[in-house]
């Protein structure tokens, strides 16, 4: 019998009497110490067997008993700073309290690991005459140990390491604050569907994910429901697969002992197939970065259920179900700040009330912000606070704390990307913040600046919001083919927004890449101003604004510029001045968020952009596009939203193909004071995309528009007033799409459609109006439709075609589309 065996016995003796006390007079420390009563008391039997019984233990086993034996004599010198740690040391306490956690769970690792397999195993070949006693005993520690708060299994590091996360990713949710709703939504997933095999958590970082994972499995019914055979693990971005599958697989098939060091008895590849039968057992997937990874974790057993707990959304067939994280309310906020800052979950009458709301208001309800920006005002005077409240509100960093405990730590879910992907990501913080982004926009300034085709843009975009990075809101008919970008838009989190300014921001002035205002001033920054010496070398250049007159501007030359936002909220707005220094600008976004449309001053500017290939005006008056006034030869899309353009589009001194001879796309939409679109626009040979939505009063189109012989796409949408298409539309012969839903008093669809040769697709659901359609006979001839989506009261003249046609798909429409993006 080596010293130490003896020692074990000691000092489980005695701390078993320290945490007795702490049950007793320490609250925040009670279930730890409860739960560590009850191992010891169990353990104790064990050691006490093998320090009585003379036999000499294996080399391999008697060093498994000395590291035991360091982890109970630095248990019990934990339990003595416990006792003697004042009650009112909050934080001190607070800190102990979770060492006790960890100590709880090592002692439960050890316990099921070494201790059960090993230990164990040779008391019962060298005292035979116990076996009884000692079958029982295991029992109950069996029983002990799957009902720890993290399941049974999992190395030490590994707890610690969850606890690490658990800390950053806001462990601070505390009483269930922020929790509930979550709980019962991933709970319904688990134990209330059969048919889910694969569910999923899913969140931005530092959402609270893994805190509600490990809620779920401290459950009481989640725990009763799967008779506590719940495993914790942790992938991470760099995981040793093939150890996280013996792990798996030991608890699985109740050779868990076995799952730790051996993979010979591990099926191989993807077990995809149904497979025998068992227990109800759940596994905790957390912190899974990739695909490939969860697809070699997944073991579809019935009985047998995964949960997922990633940044990411994985395909449907792979996770059945997600639950998408929701941010904090307003009250659940200022709980968790509080607990961070004051370390109690209320405002105390010593602090500045107003001050704390009003930065709790900039945490945007994200739970690490809340925990970070919390801890780092701590015992802070009053007027720190105050300097923080507007660094926040200029999004910039508190401090060097904040700036590395929050973005930084966000950052990871950046640095990922592909160089690409996260220079889009990056393209996010020129955009205001709490305002919706029209993905039109999104996609013109990627196509221009980042040598990408629309669908490549389109396909980063979905990354992005897969990777929780944006928020993209859909409307039902985003990926269809011909679908239009600005029918949906993207929101971002603040938090992520600040990220991305963060990483932007970074380096002299003058060399940024991105030049950005990150909140709305009166005037540019004094930053800028002092630099004005230098050329700026970005790429974007994002101003954000009130009212501009012309001596609101300074010289500023940008030889490098190729995307130029301007954002403001005013009726008049000058357009700046250094537009002529951009020499290589590709892309113009004016977007005003003020009530009323601006005017907008110095036009003429814009004639000496030979590049500029992308201009989107929203809420503005659009000057009069006459000859001498505007010539843009290079530009391809023009979009003009909730803008007055009647005045503009004067039939009697605009010539478009004049202006625009290049022009490939024309938007139109919300502009309720368009009326006619000038006759001059069917000259226009170039223009493959025509989409005019939204415009109530639009009664008529040019009779000669079959002249524009490469169009593609013409969108009608929403043009309640509009009562006949122009008879010359047969002579469309490059149309692929055509949209004319929501034109209530359109009559009928001329017999001419029927000559559209290469048209795919007709959206025309709620024309109440049109109830006939062209001869069958005619209606046959098109050879190129694929889809139709209409009313039900004309679907059945649409699918007589379907017999001639097994290519086409007839679509009854069940509902209208929402332009709730116009509220951002």
């Amino acid at each position: 019998m080596a010293l130490n065996d003896f020692f074990a016995g000691e000092i489980a003796t005695e701390l078993l009497k320290q945490l007795l006390s702490i049950s007793r007079k320490s609250c925040l420390c009670k279930s730890s110490a409860d739960n560590l009563i009850t191992s010891i008391e169990e353990l104790l039997p064990i050691i006490n067997e093998i320090k009585y019984s003379g036999v000499e233990l294996s080399a391999i086993r008697q060093s498994q008993l000395d590291r035991f034996s360091e982890t109970l004599r630095g248990g019990l010198e934990l339990a003595r700073k416990v006792l003697a740690s004042g009650r009112w040391n909050v934080y001190k306490n607070l800190q102990l309290a979770r060492k006790m956690e960890r100590l709880e769970k090592q002692v439960s690792r050890f316990v099921s690991g070494p201790m059960q397999a090993h230990l164990l195993a040779d008391v019962h070949h060298m005292r035979f005459e116990t076996m009884e006693r000692f079958d029982q005993l295991e029992g109950r520690l069996e029983q002990r140990l799957n009902s720890m708060k993290i399941g049974a299994g999992g190395w030490v590091e590994e707890a610690v390491k969850r606890m690490e996360v658990e800390e950053e990713a806001s462990l601070g949710i505390f009483n269930g604050v922020g929790l509930d709703l979550g709980k019962s939504k991933v709970k319904k997933m688990i134990i209330g569907r059969d048919d889910l095999n694969v569910v999923g958590i899913c969140g931005i970082g530092g959402s609270g994910k893994t805190t509600l994972a490990n809620e779920i499995c401290r459950d009481n019914q989640v725990r009763s429901y799967f008779n506590n055979r719940i495993l914790f693990l942790t992938v991470s971005q760099s995981p040793d697969l093939q150890q996280l599958r013996a792990r798996i697989w030991g608890f699985l098939t109740g050779n868990e002992a076995m799952g730790y060091t051996n993979n010979l008895f591990v099926p191989q590849g993807k077990l995809q197939c149904e497979w025998g039968s068992g227990p109800r057992t759940l596994v905790v997937l957390d912190d899974v970065w990739s695909l490939s990874a969860l697809e070699q974790l997944i073991f579809r057993i019935p009985t047998y259920k995964t949960l997922v707990v990633s940044r990411f959304k994985f395909p449907t067939p792979v996770v059945n179900e997600v639950y998408n994280v929701e941010l904090l309310r307003e009250d659940e906020s200022l709980s968790l700040f509080c607990h961070s800052a004051f370390g109690q979950k209320w405002i105390p009458p010593t602090a500045n009330e107003t001050l704390v709301k009003q930065i709790v208001h900039e945490c945007k309800g994200l739970p690490l912000a809340l925990k970070v920006i919390g801890a780092s005002l701590r015992d802070q005077p009053e007027m720190y606070w105050a300097s923080a409240k507007k660094r926040l509100l200029r999004g910039e960093p508190i401090c060097e704390s904040h700036e590395n405990k929050l973005l930084e730590r966000m950052a990871i879910s950046v640095e990922y990307l592909n160089k690409k992907v996260k220079e889009c990501f990056l393209d996010l913080g020129s955009f205001p913040e709490d305002k919706k982004i029209p993905l039109d926009v999104l996609i013109n300034m990627w196509v221009e600046i980042h040598d990408i085709d629309e669908e490549e843009a389109f396909a980063i975009l979905v990354e992005l919001s897969d990777k929780n990075l944006l928020t993209l809101v859909k409307d039902p008919r985003v990926g269809d083919a011909y679908s239009s970008y600005y029918e949906i838009c993207v929101t971002q989190h603040d938090v992520l927004r600040d990220l991305a300014l963060h990483l932007s921001n970074q380096g002299d002035v003058n060399e940024r890449k991105r030049l950005l205002m990150p909140r709305r001033d009166t005037e540019l920054p004094r930053e800028w101003e002092r630099n004005t010496d230098q050329p700026f070398n970005a790429q974007i250049v994002s101003v954000h604004t009130g009212e501009m007159r012309e001596m609101d501007w300074f010289r500023m030359e940008f030889p490098k510029a190729e995307v130029l936002i301007l954002n403001f909220s005013s009726n008049e707005y000058f357009l700046p001045p250094f537009i002529d220094d951009m020499p290589k600008l590709r892309a113009l976004i004016v977007i005003n968020y003020g009530t009323n449309e601006a005017i907008l001053e110095n036009f003429s500017v814009l004639t000496n952009l030979a590049n500029l290939r992308s201009l989107w005006l929203e809420k503005t008056w659009v000057p009069q596009l006459t000859n001498p006034t505007v010539h843009m030869k290079n530009l391809r899309k023009l979009s003009m939203v909730l803008c007055k353009v009647n005045n503009s589009f004067n039939p009697s001194v605009i010539d478009l193909p004049l202006i625009f001879p290049r022009l490939l796309e024309l938007i139109i939409d919300h502009c309720h004071d368009l009326i006619k679109l000038p006759s001059s626009i069917c000259e226009v040979n170039s223009l493959q995309n025509l989409s005019i939505t939204n415009c109530h009063r639009l009664c008529e189109l040019p009779a000669d528009l079959g002249m524009l012989k490469k169009l593609q796409v013409l969108r009608l949408y929403a043009c309640p007033e509009l009562k006949m298409l122009p008879p010359r539309i047969g002579e469309l012969i490059g149309l692929k799409y055509l949209d004319i839903s929501q034109c209530f008093n359109l009559r009928c669809l001329p017999g001419e459609i029927v000559r559209l040769a290469s048209l795919e697709k007709i959206d025309m659901r709620e024309c109440s109006q049109i109830v006939s359609l062209p001869p069958r006979t005619a209606l046959s001839n098109m050879k190129s439709l694929r889809r139709i989506i209409c009313d039900d009261e004309v679907s059945w003249q649409w699918r007589y075609l379907e017999k001639t046609n097994p290519n086409l798909h007839v679509q009854v429409a069940e509902k209208c589309y929402s332009l709730d993006w116009l509220d951002g």
